[in-house]
């Protein structure tokens, strides 16, 4: 699984002007799955994530996970997350996993999320979405669970 964590000060999704998901202070997450990811890996990346130390404590230093700042999760599935460069000028989506194996995955991490005491938003998982929202810092971190969680 392959992760671009944002955190933030508040972020949306929306699926044909329709909210779907909103959340305060957070992490803005955009998920993307690889055919070979389970939910062992899922749960592992999640765990990982929720304890990121990369919120600012007193004394300004990243010090603070989102659990600790009683933070909120907005999961947004992302696949181009998979593209391959090498050849051409024109992606290729061979390394992302295929929708229905994906998708499962998706809804896992965000129940795997849920069930560990976090407010959770999330997408809809192969829609056309927008994402508006307000990074903090900023504050970017990209999480690979092939070289994480090794």
């Amino acid at each position: 699984m392959r992760a671009v964590l944002q955190r933030v000060r508040n972020a949306q999704v929306s699926v044909d002007g329709v909210v779907s998901g909103s959340i305060e202070k957070g992490l803005l997450i955009y998920l993307g799955v690889q055919d070979s990811d389970n939910e062992d890996i899922a749960g592992r990346l999640a765990d990982k994530i929720r304890k990121l130390r990369i919120f600012a404590d007193e004394n300004h230093k990243m010090n603070l996970s989102v659990e600790d700042v009683g933070g909120q999760i907005l999961v947004v599935s992302q696949f181009t997350l998979y593209a391959n460069l090498c050849k051409g000028n024109r992606p290729s989506w061979d390394q992302a996993g295929k929708p229905d194996h994906a998708e499962k995955l998706y809804e896992y991490f965000i129940k795997y999320m849920e069930n560990s005491g976090l407010t959770v938003g999330h997408g809809v998982f192969g829609a056309d979405m927008v994402v508006k929202y307000e990074n903090m810092g900023p504050v970017t971190i990209i999480a690979d669970s092939d070289v994480i969680l090794k």
